[in-house]
């Protein structure tokens, strides 16, 4: 009787190995990406960190169940709404405007420092909408701090140094109250 032929697989097993080390190494993994944005920071405790907010520098934007936009009660177009939230920061010290960019707005911030962006979601509104308003939060103040730097500062927003943006930032700091409504 013959033998049938036999493969020696006592490399197999090393083989399998470099392959595996081979594509662990060179697979790039995709970053998963969120919303920036830097959260407060814890309060002491012992230390009342409860802040009194004037409802006048107070911006309330609800996103309702109906995929609709609301800003002080009124709905409008999301197209509108970083024109408001620009008018309502910066305000050039106008205390009160009646008809603001196609929106009804009693009273505005006090300064730029003050204000506050009140951003209330429904459990049925829709990730991508919710997205969308952020970007226009986002935009109206890199748009305003862009203005800044360019008549404060005679910069663009791009050739800042640390030190200069931190005083963008601090001339126009980005304060948003997220929560959902009931």
């Amino acid at each position: 009787m013959r033998a049938a032929p036999r493969v020696n697989a006592g490399s197999m097993a090393d083989i399998a190995f470099l392959l595996l080390i081979f594509f662990l190494v060179t697979t790039t993994m995709a970053k998963d990406e969120g919303i920036n944005r830097k959260l407060p920071r814890n309060c002491p405790p012992g230390v009342d960190c409860s802040v009194d907010i004037n409802e006048r520098n107070i911006l309330r934007i609800v996103l309702n169940n109906k995929q609709e936009i609301m800003v002080n009660d009124e709905i409008i177009l999301i197209e509108d709404l970083k024109d408001i939230i620009k008018k309502f920061i910066d305000n050039n010290g106008d205390k009160s405007c009646t008809y603001c960019n196609g929106i009804s707005i009693s009273t505005l911030s006090d300064n730029p420092k003050e204000a506050v962006i009140s951003l209330q979601n429904n459990r049925e509104t829709s990730y991508e909408l919710f997205i969308k308003v952020q970007d226009e939060l986002t935009k109206a103040y890199y748009e305003l701090r862009e203005v800044y730097a360019n008549n404060t500062l005679g910069k663009s927003v791009t050739n800042l140094t640390s030190e200069e943006i931190k005083t963008i930032r601090k001339a126009y700091p980005f304060v948003i109250s997220e929560a959902e409504t009931k």
